[in-house]
């Protein structure tokens, strides 16, 4: 039976996409890289870590992990100068709905995302208590695809991971749901996450209702 719910944060609870671009694009342009929007979405749902490496292959260069991780420092140092202009009003449309539907019912719920600014953005959401657990980019060292983070979610909610629903905008997302043995909503096109169990194009399509009626032997 399903009892628990774990939600990544950036597409699915609200989006920081652009604050990110702009980030990602701020960085490399001080370094004389290409960036461009087709590159910033091969980093969704990636670590910042791993997003440097991506954008390093792109451009051709290599460097060694101490630099790298000083880059990814800077780069968060932009992201999070811009957080502060996240409001309430920033919740995707349906997802404010979703997780109060899932309060009033009594469905445990968990984050799970790579970012390591999670709280900060919840916080300013005011949507830190509609969670009962935070895993974010400072719980696991494991990045998605690997299932480290829904695991975690799963175990600090006291359930195993066929007892929960994660919901996922990002490909590498949702491989790590399937990897860990948890059910999966995909959020977003087909050619992205048209291998979730349950596919949406928005949060607003993503009502409890229609959740339980095709996972209806599991309520």
């Amino acid at each position: 039976m399903i009892k628990g719910f774990i939600f990544d944060l950036d597409g699915v609870i609200t989006d920081t996409a652009e604050q990110h671009y702009v980030a990602w694009k701020r960085l490399s342009d001080e370094n004389g890289w290409k960036f461009d929007r087709e590159v910033n979405d091969r980093l969704r749902g990636i670590s910042r870590l791993d997003s440097i490496k991506v954008i390093l292959q792109y451009n051709g260069i290599l460097l060694d992990e101490k630099t790298m991780g000083n880059l990814a420092t800077q780069k968060n140092v932009n992201y999070v100068e811009s957080l502060d202009d996240v409001t309430p009003d920033d919740f995707l449309p349906g997802a404010k709905e979703l997780l109060t539907h899932l309060r009033t019912e009594g469905f445990h719920v968990a984050l799970g995302s790579a970012s390591k600014n999670a709280s900060k953005v919840l916080q300013q959401l005011n949507a830190l208590g509609y969670f009962d657990v935070i895993g974010d980019g400072n719980s696991v060292p494991e990045s998605k695809p690997d299932p480290a983070i829904f695991l975690y979610g799963s175990d600090k909610l006291g359930l195993q991971p066929d007892e929960c629903i994660v919901f996922e905008d990002a490909e590498s997302g949702i491989d790590a749901a399937k990897t860990g043995g948890f059910y999966s909503v995909g959020i977003g096109p087909e050619e992205r996450v048209g291998h979730a169990d349950l596919r949406f194009d928005t949060m607003a399509d993503a009502t409890l209702f229609e959740i339980k009626s095709y996972f209806k032997d599991l309520f």
